[in-house]
């Protein structure tokens, strides 16, 4: 038509290209979980780095499961006794004998096979009649795996906030002692010693003689409100 006025060409739509949107810096969350930021699958806290620091750094065997548990009866045993009953017997154990906690309970490790002369022990020193609340663990028992140290001794602790998640979550148990890769933790448990016990190691009789009468002790003040006269 004469005198109108010729279209405007509009761009091709491949011609337009999307803008991204911008990506959120990385925050201190981001640090704190590494496996964000890299990329990877695995969580700096996951069970596959507590299971490979066990079983890597001091050849202790974990089961399969979640949260990871390690097997009892092959490198050590172990006694679980009310917290208030382990903390009195710490004296009797080596400076490097591993010792772990588990809310109101304490795990201590002992030399492989000791918790089959406990029933014995326990007779012997006439506690056997008497209802302890002290469990020996041994061959084919397995306990909750502490976190691995993520500190230097004597530094306490430092809490990360991270994802919550469902089910079992690992760190219900924190090691007290925790054992050092690289050394003999057998050396430092306590054994029979009259049995080809390892010179230096605390004397299991002893050990278990004093968790005994601190047991006792701890059920009778929940059991009597009155302060015993022997306490």
């Amino acid at each position: 038509m004469v005198g109108s006025v010729p279209p405007v060409a509009r761009p091709a739509a491949a011609a337009i290209t999307a803008v991204p949107l911008p990506r959120r810096p990385p925050g201190p969350e981001d640090a704190a979980h590494p496996a964000r930021s890299s990329g990877s699958s695995v969580p700096a806290g996951s069970d596959d780095r507590i299971r490979g620091w066990y079983e890597n750094e001091l050849g202790w065997t974990t089961v399969p499961g979640s949260p990871v548990r390690l097997s009892v009866g092959e490198r050590f045993d172990v006694l679980d006794v009310p917290a208030e009953a382990g903390s009195a017997a710490l004296r009797r154990l080596a400076p490097g004998s591993p010792v772990a906690v588990r809310g109101d309970r304490m795990l201590l490790l002992v030399a492989a096979g000791g918790a089959d002369e406990v029933p014995g022990i326990l007779r012997w020193l006439e506690w056997g009649a008497l209802p302890l609340d002290l469990t020996a663990i041994g061959a084919g028992g397995t306990v909750e795996a502490p976190l691995p140290p993520a500190r230097p001794p004597g530094r306490p602790p430092r809490r990360v906030a991270g994802p919550r998640r469902s089910g079992p979550v690992q760190g219900a148990a924190v090691w007290l002692r925790p054992p050092v890769a690289g050394h003999e933790v057998e050396a430092s448990l306590p054994t029979m010693s009259a049995v080809g016990g390892v010179g230096g190691a605390p004397d299991l009789v002893r050990l278990v003689d004093t968790l005994a009468t601190h047991c006792h002790r701890v059920r009778l003040r929940h059991a009597c409100p009155q302060p015993l006269a022997f306490s």
